[in-house]
């Protein structure tokens, strides 16, 4: 694998991101304030997005993932919309990220040591049930205890490999997951995120403006984050290898 390969701009253009959606807004009376200078127009009352600002932004944001995967650093992926979470799941248990694709649990990372302890307890169950030692509980106790396993594994499964805070999020929706937005900013915990048209930017670091309730946007827009979380990966493993390089020209 070659460094220029690797070092290459993820390519994104304007065409593939109108046949994707991601220039269409909300209704014009749902605009907030902030978002105005990522509008180019209206057409039937519904605000569109200037996807050469996304374009831009979005290059940004995606060369920021791509930096941030190849220094080893802990991205959590962010989305529990109907039209996302599958595809967050997906990504998360792909790259072995951790992930939140159910309702943000308050206190996540305001009051981390706290849901530190739950997530050792669903993992202690979980290794009690692997073991074979829940067959000396009565059935009903086992029943019961299966059910709790099945509640906090719909609650804590994605974070279950989340041993202290990210060193950012990627979040889908931040009207939705405002939340987890907020927690981030207070533990100054790098953002990334979707920002429709009724949605304050400020509220990430690196903002892309677009469409977020579209399956085909958020998938075109995933897709992308998927490439920059590759090619970061591929690039820690380039400089893992020149490193070993040269230790061993030194031996």
């Amino acid at each position: 694998m070659s460094k220029q390969k690797t070092k290459e701009a993820i390519k994104i253009n304007t065409e593939e991101m109108a046949t994707a959606g991601l220039h269409f807004g909300h209704r014009i009376s749902r605009l907030h304030p902030k978002m105005k200078n990522y509008i180019y127009g209206v057409k039937n009352t519904v605000h569109f997005i200037d996807l050469e600002k996304t374009a831009l932004k979005f290059q940004q944001a995606l060369e920021f993932i791509k930096n941030f995967i190849a220094q080893g650093k802990v991205l959590l992926l962010v989305g529990t919309k109907i039209q996302v979470k599958d595809l967050i799941q997906e990504m998360g248990q792909e790259f072995n990220l951790p992930y939140v694709n159910q309702r943000w649990i308050g206190g996540t990372f305001t009051n981390f040591e706290e849901l530190k302890k739950r997530i050792d307890y669903f993992k202690d169950l979980e290794s009690k049930k692997e073991q074979g030692l829940l067959e000396k509980y009565t059935k009903k106790e086992k029943m019961k205890i299966e059910e709790k396993i099945r509640k906090l594994t719909q609650k804590f499964g994605g974070l279950k490999k989340l041993t202290e805070l990210p060193d950012a999020i990627f979040v889908s929706d931040m009207k939705q997951d405002e939340l987890a937005c907020r927690e981030a900013r207070a533990k100054r915990i790098r953002i990334i995120g979707i920002a429709d048209t009724n949605i304050n930017p400020e509220l990430a670091d690196f903002v892309i403006p677009a469409n977020d309730d579209a399956a085909s946007s958020l998938r075109y827009i995933l897709g992308k984050v998927r490439e920059a979380i590759i090619k970061g990966k591929e690039e820690a493993e380039e400089a893992e290898e020149a490193e070993e390089g040269e230790e061993a020209t030194k031996d």
